[in-house]
């Protein structure tokens, strides 16, 4: 008998987002390759998940014009959303062509096995090499 009315308080404290957040966080998911959910900015990070994160992308060579960033912290609606939306209770979040990855300690252990690479290119979010190259071989000029 307890089980039974405790399964069914729980049901009740079940939380499900609005349309109008649904279609918010869709928008966001698909405007662009690589999406993170982030405490802050990419520039300014407030917690230190969201700064590693936010490292190990960098170290990647993920592109910066297919990337995009959301501070969840300048709207309490989208910190708590995007939780429901992905079923994954903490922050950060990353997305890599509109499909959810995981937080810090799963990017982390994708980057650390190799894995996180492997995505990012098959997804062709990564700097292409042509430009790499050009970053790298600029020479002091002549005196």
């Amino acid at each position: 008998m307890f089980f039974r009315s405790l399964s069914q308080t729980t049901v009740l404290f079940t939380r499900s987002i609005s349309t109008e957040i649904k279609n918010a966080l869709d928008s966001a998911v698909k405007s662009a390759p690589v999406v993170l959910f982030m405490k802050g900015t990419p520039e300014f990070p407030q917690c230190g998940f969201s700064r590693a994160t936010i490292q190990m992308l960098g170290q990647q060579g993920v592109d910066p014009e297919k990337f995009a960033a959301y501070n969840v912290l300048e709207d309490p609606e989208l910190r708590e959303g995007i939780k429901e939306y992905s079923q994954w209770p903490t922050i950060p979040q990353l997305y890599v062509n509109k499909e959810f990855v995981g937080g810090c300690d799963i990017v982390q252990s994708m980057a650390q096995s190799g894995d996180l690479a492997e995505l990012l290119e098959s997804n062709n979010c990564l700097v292409p090499e042509e430009e790499e190259v050009q970053q790298t071989d600029i020479k002091p000029a002549d005196r």
